[in-house]
């Protein structure tokens, strides 16, 4: 029976996903699920709740659909495939606070499996993958790579203002390694926090002349 509900939500959530150009399409999903059930798994977490969650978590980012929308699709998603109160309690919780937000949704989140998913969400947010998406995304939405002028945000409350690719690094990668919920987590994330330091001293070393 889980078997098919996992089935039944990874085509749901590819068909939501499948025009998605800013990092957050279906490859991204699956990256975040296999990295959620191998953190859950090492850390003791309900391995039905964390894939749910994984391939859910977003369908309803504010971010890419109109929130009220996505939340009533997925509720009918939810009804329709017989997902207990309890599931869909869990899952919930999950969706509505793993997200960075600026910050603002730091310590909201209380269960394992959540601390698990949020782990897996932000490790992809890092090394040479976070890399790529930030740029993707940055270019999709039109923001510069990289404008001396614009200084990283010290104040993320409006947080959805524009900025650059490169003070993403700043104003939020950077700070995910010191955000891991679990030790797991944590292992994976330092390897990918060093590489990305690495390139952006390189990348501005490139850009002002100094490394030719």
């Amino acid at each position: 029976m889980k078997e098919d509900i996992i089935k039944i939500t990874e085509d749901f959530v590819k068909d939501i996903h499948k025009h998605d150009s800013s990092g957050h399409d279906f490859a991204h999903i699956d990256r975040v699920r296999k990295l959620a059930l191998y953190i859950g798994e090492h850390e003791g977490a309900d391995l039905f709740i964390v894939e749910m969650a994984a391939l859910l978590h977003d369908t309803v980012d504010e971010k890419l659909f109109n929130e009220q929308s996505a939340w009533k699709r997925l509720d009918h998603f939810y009804t329709t495939n017989g997902l207990s109160d309890t599931q869909k309690a869990q899952i919930n919780h999950i969706l509505c606070y793993m997200s960075f937000k600026g910050g603002a949704n730091e310590g909201k989140l209380k269960s394992l499996e959540g601390f698990v998913v949020q782990d897996a969400d932000r490790i992809d947010a890092l090394g040479a993958i976070g890399i790529a998406r930030t740029f993707m995304f940055a270019g999709k939405f039109g923001e510069a790579m990289y404008d001396p002028e614009i200084q990283p945000r010290e104040d993320l409350s409006n947080y959805r203002t524009p900025s650059t690719a490169i003070n993403h690094f700043y104003e939020k990668l950077f700070k995910l390694i010191h955000l891991m919920n679990t030790e797991t987590g944590r292992q994976i994330a330092q390897s990918r926090n060093d590489y990305m330091k690495q390139f952006i001293d390189t990348f501005l070393q490139e850009w002002y002349g100094e490394k030719l």
